[in-house]
């Protein structure tokens, strides 16, 4: 992992594999009583999460890594309220105050696991990534999404970042543009910031009329979810969703409420206490 990148999400794309789709969306598409539950207890409550057997490597990341007690006494060290809350930096145990977090982890990733039933509703679990090409997961760092109530229009308008996400994508592992991403990769590698925004800047500009790939489309069955509990739609597809919480929203909802300062830390710690799955 690069020091000087953090891993949050972006709401500004810098930059995977895509799983095979199913019929179903994410809330019923498997059986219930067949997927792994964890329980994450926190300062502000317990939360009970179901991981999704359809992400099956990041359900097994974190699985080994709770048994491990890798989780355990860690901060949620980037909150923002109407979006997410975001933790498992493993730097962040001991971290002092003035610490900047958010670039922890182990030495590896996880590979993607996109599908287009499984989307960011409030209370899913993602897993946190830096911009690597290949959309690749943290090994730790996760958020669980608060989001907001959205209407159709704004629905629309997060589709469209969506697919313009994906479009530079393909864009980027289209072999004719391979000089260009070869060129973006050596200035991530050298942590030659301005070439590296230089360079993007230029793809996300070439990649607006590129149009060699399926376009996502948010269903109606999304859109209601969206429209009723909510979520942070524009994430669709651009970092990998695992599980969601099915007990314990309101934890959310208070962590999310906390005084932040730079960087989104809150001002008070807010830990992980522990991470355990369920039997």
């Amino acid at each position: 992992m690069k020091s000087s990148i953090k891993i949050i999400l972006l709401v500004l794309p810098i930059l995977a594999l895509i799983s095979c789709s199913t019929k179903k969306d994410s809330s019923d598409s498997t059986d219930l009583d067949e997927r792994t539950s964890i329980e994450m207890v926190t300062d502000f409550g317990t939360m009970t999460i179901e991981l999704y057997n359809e992400t099956p490597k990041h359900r097994d990341n974190i699985v080994k890594l709770a048994k491990e007690g890798a989780f355990d006494s860690l901060l949620f060290h980037r909150v923002i309220e109407n979006f997410m809350i975001q933790g498992g930096d493993p730097d962040s145990r001991n971290a002092q105050p003035e610490d900047t977090l958010g670039n922890g982890g182990l030495n590896y990733r996880v590979d993607a696991e996109f599908l287009p039933t499984i989307f960011h509703k409030k209370g899913a679990l993602g897993a946190a990534r830096d911009g690597n090409l290949e959309r690749a997961s943290s090994s730790m760092q996760f958020y669980i999404v608060q989001g907001k109530i959205f209407n159709d229009s704004l629905l629309n308008y997060d589709e469209s970042r969506i697919n313009g996400r994906l479009a530079e994508h393909y864009f980027k592992h289209d072999s004719t543009n391979k000089e260009l991403v070869d060129s973006l990769q050596t200035a991530y590698d050298n942590e030659d910031w301005s070439q590296y925004s230089l360079i993007s800047d230029t793809i996300r500009s070439l990649a607006k009329t590129y149009d060699a790939f399926e376009k996502h489309s948010i269903s109606e069955a999304q859109r209601k979810v969206y429209k009723s509990l909510g979520g942070t739609p524009h994430l669709d597809q651009s970092y990998t969703v695992f599980g969601e919480v099915v007990k314990g929203l309101e934890v959310i909802d208070s962590i999310a409420a906390v005084s932040t300062g730079p960087f989104d830390r809150p001002v008070s710690d807010v830990r992980i206490q522990s991470i355990r799955v369920l039997e």
